[in-house]
């Protein structure tokens, strides 16, 4: 059962950000600090990728942990009410994100995805971690 209405729900729901989240705010300020330079929401690329890292081919999505369903967080799960809504909406979700992905490499993007959680828990490893993975292929 849900703490408020459904007016109630809907109005908090409907404040929740699409782009320019905390965590994608957070992991640019970190990838700017260390010297790189990026685009943000590329209208013209498949999914507006939330960076865009033209020097290196590779763009990065930033993945809400309930928006996206992240099977491996505490956050990626299915709200006990209206369950069968939200079932359908995140399973849409997750078929548009193979989508995009799958379009972008096609067109020769290195594609990588960063959820909030990593970004939440440890972003030192979590920027590590992608700072290598982003150099990779292109040194």
């Amino acid at each position: 059962m849900d703490i408020w209405s459904k007016e109630k729900r809907s109005e908090v729901m409907s404040k929740i950000r699409g782009k320019n989240t905390k965590p994608e705010m957070i992991l640019r300020s970190q990838l700017f600090m260390k010297g790189f330079r990026f685009r943000i929401h590329k209208k013209d690329l498949p999914g507006k990728p939330d960076i865009v890292l033209p020097k290196y081919k590779t763009v990065i999505f930033v993945h809400g942990c309930f928006w996206h369903y992240h099977k491996d967080c505490r956050e990626g799960r299915i709200p006990a009410t209206n369950s069968k809504f939200w079932e359908e909406k995140l399973s849409k979700n997750i078929d548009r994100d193979e989508k995009y992905i799958k379009e972008l490499q096609q067109l020769g993007w290195k594609v990588i995805v960063i959820w909030e959680c990593e970004i939440e828990k440890n972003i030192k490893d979590t920027l590590e971690k992608l700072i290598v993975n982003i150099k990779n292929d292109n040194e």
